[in-house]
């Protein structure tokens, strides 16, 4: 047991997603249980800079289990980036006797995390809180499974529209580099076609399967396009296929931000409590620099910078998969 932590800081950084409060809620009243004295920083790295820390106890983070956003609240910090700003954020933690600190975001929360340990020698553990499920080293993040549903629904929406009236919708969903969100929603939602950052295509193949379709008299078609798509997003698609295949009348639907908030789902709330739990747990065991995640439903922890750098694609048998069922 490492004895000598007595203080923890939790923050949440970067872009909000659904079961944050819930990963908070777990790291607060694991560590309230354990004896130890945990504070919460606002805004994350910028809030740790400015000295925003409060003391949190466990009746501080009753109801929030079912909230999306995060009670923390969340900002992104140029000032951090630099060795001047983390050196003031070191002596804030300093200030309030802290130990160590658990982070909850993704890339770019942990590479500061990573660089912030190493410069000062504070123990780190992080929590992977994004929707893109693009972090190595456990099988889903927090928020992911939120997003698709949020996605799905939507998309289930729009294909009432599309089929009423005969109509070809391009449907945008989060994933500037990463194709998760838009393979799962496509699969969820039984979409003709689903375009991805990992995956070059081009308007050519996505209108010859197009045409496959109205040969089949199919009257209507969904295709789910992830932002970062490297042919361009929903609109641009859209606008080509359009030019070349006249044969639907096509729209565009951006999903937008409205996967990152809601109520988190069961799957998201578990997996929060479970990350949140380990990651104090972890730290007691003299963990640090570490990220824990789930893997084949076991705990597990993975280096800052291995989970940062290591690709994390999505399984080419499910894109098989995708497309055989999109016939």
């Amino acid at each position: 047991m490492a004895t000598d932590i007595k203080r923890i800081a939790v923050f949440t950084s970067g872009g909000d997603a659904p079961g944050m409060n819930a990963a908070i809620r777990a790291v607060v009243r694991n560590a309230t249980f354990r004896d130890l004295h945990i504070y919460g920083i606002m805004r994350g790295y910028d809030g740790m800079i400015k000295g925003d820390l409060t003391r949190l106890e466990s009746k501080d983070v009753g109801n929030i289990i079912h909230r999306g956003g995060t009670i923390l609240k969340t900002a992104r910090s140029k000032e951090f980036m630099t060795i001047e700003g983390r050196k003031k954020a070191f002596d804030s933690l300093r200030a309030h006797d802290i130990d160590a600190c658990i982070a909850i975001g993704g890339n770019g929360t942990f590479t500061g995390a990573d660089i912030f340990s190493k410069e000062h020698d504070i123990p780190f553990i992080g929590i992977p809180g994004t929707i893109d499920n693009d972090l190595a080293g456990t099988d889903n993040t927090i928020g992911f499974d939120t997003a698709i549903n949020t996605a799905i629904e939507a998309v289930d929406k729009i294909r009432d529209t599309a089929d009423s009236h005969n109509r070809l919708f391009f449907v945008e969903v989060m994933g500037r580099n990463s194709g998760f969100i838009a393979l799962n929603t496509g699969i969820g939602s039984g979409a003709g076609s689903i375009l991805i950052p990992e995956r070059q295509g081009n308007v050519e193949e996505l209108i010859n399967h197009l045409k496959k379709g109205a040969a089949r008299k199919k009257l209507f078609s969904l295709v789910i396009v992830a932002e970062g798509n490297p042919g361009g997003g929903a609109m641009k698609i859209a606008e080509e296929v359009q030019e070349k295949f006249d044969h639907y009348d096509t729209k565009v639907a951006i999903i937008g931000h409205l996967q990152r908030g809601g109520s988190p789902t069961a799957a998201d709330r578990v997996l929060s409590s479970r990350l949140g739990f380990g990651a104090v747990d972890a730290l007691l065991e003299g963990k640090k620099n570490v990220m824990v995640g789930v893997v084949n439903n076991q705990v597990s922890f993975t280096p800052f910078e291995e989970a940062i750098k290591t690709p994390k694609d999505p399984e080419k048998e499910l894109l098989r998969m995708a497309e055989i069922l999109a016939l």
